[in-house]
């Protein structure tokens, strides 16, 4: 798969919240961080991942990121997506990237 299509995959598996498949998507020790400052969030990488995303899922059964733009420069992806089903009638702008590597994805930062 090329890097756009796993960054698809992984967004769909999301909306799906198919914790599995979306982690399918992933290396199993993947670093999140901050993007400009490039802080890796511990709380949310390697094994917290899991953790976090199940948490999110089972919390919010409306949740769903609906894709504004996407930018793909070679193993790069970044995403811009408003998240619906956390507030109720809210919306929110996210941005993420995505360092992509043959199979699955290596990297990602939030802009904050």
């Amino acid at each position: 798969m090329s890097p756009e299509e796993i960054v698809a995959g992984q967004l769909a598996a999301y909306n799906a919240r198919d914790l599995e498949r979306f982690l399918g998507f992933y290396v199993d020790d993947v670093p999140v961080g901050t993007f400009p400052s490039g802080e890796v969030l511990e709380d949310r990488s390697g094994p917290a991942f899991r953790d976090r995303y199940r948490e999110l899922f089972d919390s919010y059964p409306d949740l769903h990121a609906k894709l504004v733009t996407r930018v793909v420069h070679g193993r790069i992806v970044i995403d811009h997506e408003l998240v619906t089903g956390i507030t109720p009638g809210e919306s929110r702008a996210a941005v993420a990237m995505y360092e992509v590597g043959r199979e699955k994805i290596e990297r990602v930062w939030f802009v904050v």
